[in-house]
């Protein structure tokens, strides 16, 4: 009798182990659960908030990437004009001189009007704009108003204005454009060809006015001319747009050491495909002829 009760009270003492287990493991399943159907009771609810809230956010964000894509040359502050002269320092070589040709048709005077802006806030002195057929030349004053517009917008109206000179026929006419003195020079073919011919001319004169012998009439003299009637250096940089595979008369007389880059269009070209071009030239090699 006494074994019996024993084994009755061990067992009694299991069930209630077990029964306090049972209950240990529920309590914590149940909090967990309830756990997670708050969580998704509060999901649910905010979920059509943030629906609602996330297109003009998106919008927003579209707006800003939007706006920080044009930065650089679409806004006039001094931070732009900072990075430009800035990029333009921490090349190797930049040239003196760039030359900008354009072996396209329909030529866009905003494009080039960028390119000149660029170029000019890089820190480069001159810049000749060059087309075939001399359409720039023929409409100076449309490029000229194009590209006080864009130094307007990208450069701002603080600064002080640069000089832009523009060739016609070999007469200079100036206008006060842009401030560090930088020129641009828009030519036609007559200013590479007829250049020669009139240095020519102006050497054969002086020989039969017995200013200077015969003997004085050489490649280096002829030269001298040239440099008298442009004043301006050799471009160190030619960009030509375009596919045509030629100079298209581009100075001739000028580009003996001058470094040809390719690109395929003037059109939406950006900021950045023009440093990396200067960036091409600066890490080129030139012989100079050895």
């Amino acid at each position: 009798m006494a074994l019996m009760c024993g084994m009755l009270w061990r067992l009694l003492l299991v069930l209630v182990h077990v029964n306090r287990a049972l209950v240990s493991w529920l309590r914590v399943r149940l909090r967990s659960w309830k756990g997670r159907m708050w969580e998704r009771a509060v999901a649910a609810l905010l979920l059509p908030v943030a629906l609602a809230g996330f297109p003009d956010h998106q919008r927003k964000l579209n707006r800003n990437t939007g706006a920080n894509a044009n930065t650089l040359p679409g806004s006039g502050t001094s931070t732009h004009r900072s990075r430009c002269l800035s990029d333009g320092r921490s090349l190797e070589k930049l040239p003196v001189h760039i030359g900008l040709l354009v072996a396209e048709e329909e030529p866009s005077y905003s494009d080039i009007a960028n390119l000149v802006v660029w170029c000019v806030a890089v820190g480069i002195s001159y810049v000749s704009v060059y087309d075939n057929h001399g359409i720039f030349q023929k409409n100076n004053s449309r490029l000229l108003e194009e590209i006080e517009r864009r130094q307007q917008k990208f450069l701002g109206g603080d600064g002080s204005k640069h000089n832009v000179e523009f060739l016609s026929n070999g007469t200079d006419k100036h206008h006060n454009v842009v401030s560090c003195r930088p020129t641009v020079k828009v030519l036609s073919p007559e200013d590479g060809k007829q250049s020669i011919v009139q240095a020519a001319q102006q050497l054969c004169r002086s020989v039969e006015s017995k200013e200077r012998s015969s003997k004085d009439i050489s490649v280096t003299m002829l030269d001298i001319l040239l440099r008298e009637s442009k004043n301006i250096p050799d471009p160190e940089l030619v960009v030509k747009f375009g596919s045509v595979n030629s100079t298209l008369g581009f100075l001739p007389w000028h580009i003996r050491l001058t470094e040809f880059i390719s690109l395929p269009s003037h059109r939406n070209l950006s900021y950045e495909d023009l440093l990396g071009a200067l960036q091409r030239y600066s890490a080129c090699q030139q012989r100079l002829g050895q």
